[in-house]
């Protein structure tokens, strides 16, 4: 029995459309053993909300992936599932997302009896910092950030468009942006009443002082800076959030999971494995030997 050349190239395609569903499959399986272990070593439920979105594009057009009403479905599911005695470790990598989504994963963190944590690896912005603020302990990388959870509205920030209208006479502003300015007043009002609830002494598992409460909301919910305003690990404890810096090496094997899809040639590359005594040493000429510079 002999195989034509067209046979062989049939086989082949063959071969090829599967090798993408097998390296998938072969992904999942080590995503889930890496959870499991993690969960066994804590003890816990391990919750994951990560959205890579840097450079997802369709036909050269930006795509952004953000906390969404799915998104909510799923983690409310899972805390359903997990026993009152069972704490919950979410690990976050988000740019933010729906406020409706957002409070609905919060309010069903704070509600959880056992202990939250919520560990940051990178960052997690705007929604992902007010469910930050739903957790017990914050642990983060010394290099990630938190943002401001300031309301936007549209592409403009509510503490911006309630500026213009007090900078200019009532009679030079436009109805429409009076209307936005009205919003923007009960948007900021709604977010900061959600964040004292988050903070607030009714939440008996927080460890934030009570003195500090309002100096946190302030800072995040004013629109003092940006919304993409990067706040670090010093910031944030000097604000009085519960951080804890040094995340456990399991975080960054489960991130190294999660790929960011790689539209061309990757744009950071480095040899992964530590490095040992790699001292520079000069060419040895014939002869007498030289002495090596790098020693006392």
């Amino acid at each position: 029995m002999s195989f034509s050349f067209f046979d062989l190239f049939w086989v082949f395609l063959f071969f090829s459309s599967l090798q993408p569903i097998w390296q998938r499959r072969q992904m999942e399986f080590r995503r889930v053993k890496t959870i499991q272990d993690f969960e066994r070593n804590r003890n816990s439920r391990t919750i994951l909300l990560i959205h890579r979105q840097e450079s997802i594009s369709l036909l050269g057009i930006p795509l952004s992936r953000y906390i969404t009403i799915e998104d909510s479905e799923q983690v409310l599911r899972a805390i359903r599932l997990t026993p009152p005695n069972v704490p919950i470790d979410l690990i976050l990598h988000t740019p933010g997302g729906l406020v409706l989504a957002t409070e609905q994963i919060a309010r069903a963190l704070i509600r959880h009896p056992a202990k939250v944590t919520v560990f940051v690896p990178h960052y997690a912005m705007s929604g992902g910092t007010m469910l930050a603020l739903a957790s017990d302990e914050i642990v983060m990388d010394a290099n990630a950030v938190l943002g401001p959870v300031d309301p936007q509205l549209g592409n403009f920030p509510a503490a911006s468009i309630l500026k213009v209208v007090e900078d200019k006479p009532i009679s030079e502003v436009e109805d429409q942006t009076l209307i936005m300015a009205d919003l923007s007043r009960k948007a900021i009002a709604q977010v900061q009443r959600f964040v004292r609830t988050l903070l607030k002494d009714e939440t008996p598992k927080q460890k934030i002082l009570p003195e500090n409460i309002e100096k946190i909301v302030d800072a995040l919910t004013t629109g003092q800076v940006t919304h993409d305003y990067p706040i670090t690990v010093e910031e944030a404890t000097e604000l009085g959030l519960p951080i804890t810096v040094g995340l456990p090496r399991n975080i960054y094997d489960l991130m190294e999971l999660y790929p960011q899809p790689q539209g061309g040639r990757p744009s950071v590359q480095y040899i992964p494995m530590p490095y040992g005594d790699r001292r520079p040493r000069l060419p040895e000429p014939k002869g007498r030997p030289l002495p090596d510079p790098m020693e006392p």
